[in-house]
């Protein structure tokens, strides 16, 4: 069991990974389903699922948006005072969203998580993108933005790139430039949003043995070793390929994903 387990772990990491340096989507709208599919089968205990799903997504995310953002660096494709001015209302909208989880029933985080995913899919196929119009806003914007985002990443146990990355475009932002720039952004979410889901679950009885709140350690350390390795090839992917139709392909995907765990909630 522990041997299949990783071999899924395995897997999920590698195709997240690629996703991430690819198409700049936070890598927990794979990650969250396929450990809400292991831990169920695991019988980890029904109230948790969901919060272990998002707390063990996101601490993997540090490693796959360390790993992406050094790849798109090295082409130039960060802007790295961006990321400064939006990581301050980043951390404290992640804040938020943790600990607003912690106290949420796993149905409604389900619930929140199936509409998202949802969402994402049908813009993805109707590739609607914002018109490149605006610059960067000024500090009002950027911080309620920033914190819009943190909660956000928080509540579904993603990077932000799905919110983050229309945002930049939006803002006159290379597509190339948004989504390495995205990456950057994800760490900060990352590591907050762990730390919060740490803190969340460590006082919570009965979680499964090898959990540092509500991180499982065993699904963090395989996924985390294949997204590394492949978050790097996906940025470079990203240089030559046109993606519309892998990100088609991945809408499909998503809304399998969205409706079954829709259908789970009855």
């Amino acid at each position: 069991m522990i041997d299949t387990d990783f071999l899924l772990y395995f897997g999920a990491g590698a195709f997240t990974g690629v996703l991430s340096g690819l198409l700049g989507v936070g890598g927990g709208t794979v990650i969250v389903p396929i450990l809400v599919f292991i831990f169920t089968a695991q019988h980890f205990p029904d109230a948790y699922i969901m919060h272990m799903a998002l707390g063990t997504s996101l601490a993997t995310i540090i490693f796959t948006s360390m790993s992406s953002a050094r790849a798109h660096q090295r082409k130039g494709n960060v802007d790295w005072q961006v990321v400064k001015r939006i990581t301050p209302s980043i951390v404290i909208g992640t804040i938020i969203g943790a600990l607003l989880a912690a106290q949420m029933h796993s149905f409604w985080l389900k619930a929140i998580f199936a509409v998202f995913v949802l969402g994402i899919a049908t813009q993805m196929i109707m590739n609607f993108t914002p018109n490149a119009q605006r610059k960067i806003p000024g500090s009002i914007g950027m911080n309620g933005m920033g914190g819009f985002i943190g909660v956000v990443s928080s509540l579904v146990g993603i990077g932000g790139g799905t919110v983050t990355v229309p945002f930049l475009i939006y803002c006159n932002f290379n597509p190339r430039l948004a989504i390495g720039s995205s990456a950057a952004i994800g760490i900060p979410i990352a590591i907050t949003g762990t730390i919060g889901y740490i803190y969340s679950g460590f006082s919570v009885a009965d979680l499964p043995a090898y959990s540092l709140g509500f991180i499982y350690l065993p699904a963090f350390i395989g996924i985390t070793v294949t997204s590394m390795l492949t978050a790097a090839f996906g940025a470079a992917l990203a240089q030559k390929l046109a993606t519309q139709t892998l990100k088609r392909i991945f809408a499909v995907l998503l809304y399998i994903v969205g409706f079954k765990m829709l259908w789970s909630l009855f």
